[in-house]
Order: C-alpha cells, then structure tokens, then sequence
C-alpha cells in the first residue's frame, strides 16, 4: 500500500484527486486540511469517509506540529493546500502569505529533514501573468499580477530553491484553470452556473473578453497521479504545465451557460474590471506530453456540459453553502464594491 499525503484535499481539485488515488486499490491517502470556507467534507461520499484508505487531519499547513504529525511514515506528498481565490486576496492578503507561502515553507522544511520519494507542488498558471508569448510554456517570465499569484509564485520559486541546493525529488506543477464537480461557487464557471439557476446576475468584468486555458479537473486530476508514478528521476526538478492548449473568453462561458438554461443574455452584468485582471492565459502541453505521454481527454464542449450537469443535478451541495452568513458577506461587500 502506497500511502500518500495530500494537503489541502477538502478542496476542490485536492478532492476530486484524492477521489482519483482511491479508485485504485493501491493507494492509502491522509487528507491535511484546515477546513477553511472552501474546504469541505461535503465534497466525500459517505462511502469514502468511511473507506479504512481515507484518513483525514484536521491541521494548518502553517503550523510545524501538524504537518510533522502528518508527514511521519508517508511514501509521496502531493500539495494543494492554498488560499486561491483572486478576488478575496485582493480585500486581505494575510491568510494567502501565511498558507501559500508560509505553509509551503513549513511543509519544505519537514520534508527536507524527512524525506520521502517525492514532493509534488501545485503551484498555477497565475504565476505567468497575462500571456508575453503564446502558448505559454514553463519558460514564460513569471510575472504574477495579482497578491494570490504572487504568494503562489514565492511558494513555487521556494520549491525550486529547495530542489537547487538540497537535491530534493520535488516536481513543480502549474495547472491552468480548472472546472468541474465541488469547486467553490464563488469560482467563475459554478458562480455563473447557481446565479442562472437562481436567475441572478451573472456579473462579468469589464468586457468579459479575457480568456482563459480551461482544463476539466478530472483530467487535472489523472495527469498528476501520472507524475505520483512516474520515475522520478525524469520529473525531479521539472516544471510541468497542466492545460488544454485552447482559450475561452470569459463572456462567451457566460452566453454558453444561459444558452444550456435557456436563460435571457440580460441575466449577463457587466461590471468595473478586477483590479490588475489577467488578460490572457494559453498552456503550452509539449512537455506534459513529452514526459508523462499525457494530454486532455475532455473537451472545453464536454467538460462544460458535465459541469453544469452536476450542479443542476446536487442542488443540496452549493445551497448549503450559499446559505452561509460568511458566502454572503463576501458576495455582497465585493460585488456591491464593483456595482458602485
């Protein structure tokens, strides 16, 4: 039994990963997760949690005592935990230097003085900033445009550090944008998706043209198990994009989802654009290819389809928290901001 380590894997693609290892018989997995807002055990089956496989700590990656409890005896660590939404680093960047950066250094330290076979970053294509060159490849300047993707990118230049002067088997990865089943409702796709189940506005920065790489997470999920297996001597060291290769602008994602509701186009609210708002995101997959023979099998077509499917068809997972008093504050105060 492999037994592997998944910091933030109450979250969204932290879930549908550890999901992803569980299917095969061979993996043990210990979920580390603060359980923050946007971590949930919501996102587990009852037959999971219950699975003798899936074990899960309640800890801050921040913090040395929780990660060294965790950490004790684990084979491989893949590494997730982070606070990730744009938007509310833009209102209070404490909580993202502290888990992004601080936490990732925490966890670095333990594991430089108990290492295991691998350490597998997730880092993310935020780091780039809007698109210099296209596709954008792991040698596109990193050049972070917002307070979350600047902690992400100390956090991901912090890993490599530490693969540079300790030689440790670390492996960087960048995922482009990820949708699909349990992300956050306050995420782009699910947030358009439950405000026209609930004919609410579909707020759109600026003029919505700004695109984005969409990879469905299942596939985000699969390509990382990939690299859990791979011999680590081809991927030690390396940075590794996640994508699909394709773009799709904000606006049209919108037009899409009413289209599938059969909701008016007046549903759609522009309003002032994110401060320091990306323009342009587009993976090159020439090295994901290249070392994991691993390339996207859903469509941007299939995948978002799918992905309105399940929040059409689990009501009862996004209500619950679209009903909290801390979902509804941020909502109000940062969109009212925006409205002004």
């Amino acid at each position: 039994m492999v037994r592997v380590l998944v910091t933030g894997g109450a979250g969204f693609i932290g879930s549908n990963f550890v999901k992803t290892l569980l299917s095969d018989r061979k993996y043990e997995v210990i979920v580390l997760d603060k359980l923050t807002y946007a971590g949930n055990l919501d996102n587990f089956s009852e037959k999971i949690r219950h699975d003798p496989r899936f074990i899960f700590v309640k800890g801050d990656i921040a913090l040395r005592k929780n990660v060294y409890q965790a950490i004790k005896k684990v084979d491989k660590i893949v590494h997730f935990a982070a606070e990730t939404h744009i938007d509310r680093s833009v209102v209070n960047i404490d909580p993202f230097v502290r888990t992004d950066f601080v936490g990732t250094y925490v966890l670095l330290e333990e594991f430089r003085m108990n290492p295991c076979d691998r350490f597998i970053h997730i880092s993310t294509s935020e780091v780039y900033g809007s698109a210099q060159t296209v596709p954008m490849a792991e040698d596109h300047p990193i050049a972070p445009q917002s307070p979350y993707a600047a902690t992400k990118a100390g956090a991901d230049r912090l890993v490599h550090s530490y693969y540079k002067t300790y030689n440790l088997p670390l492996v960087i990865i960048r995922p482009f944008n990820n949708y699909g089943p349990n992300q956050y409702p306050e995420k782009l796709i699910p947030f358009f998706t439950t405000n026209a189940l609930e004919d609410k506005p579909l707020f759109v920065y600026g003029s919505g043209q700004n695109t984005r790489d969409w990879l469905y997470v299942k596939d985000c999920c699969e390509a990382i198990k990939k690299i859990l297996e791979v011999d680590i001597n081809k991927v030690k060291g390396e940075v590794i994009n996640l994508g699909s290769g394709s773009e799709v602008a904000v606006l049209e994602i919108a037009d899409l989802i009413l289209k599938y509701f059969n909701k008016p186009k007046s549903l759609i609210r522009h309003i002032k654009d994110r401060p320091a708002h990306v323009e342009r995101l587009i993976s090159s997959t020439d090295k994901a290819k290249k070392l994991l023979g691993w390339k996207p099998a859903t469509d941007f077509k299939t995948g978002i389809r799918q992905t309105i499917a399940w929040y059409q068809n689990n009501p009862a997972w996004w209500q619950k928290i679209r009903k909290r008093k801390e979902y509804q504050r941020f909502y109000r105060e940062w969109y009212e901001k925006l409205l002004a």
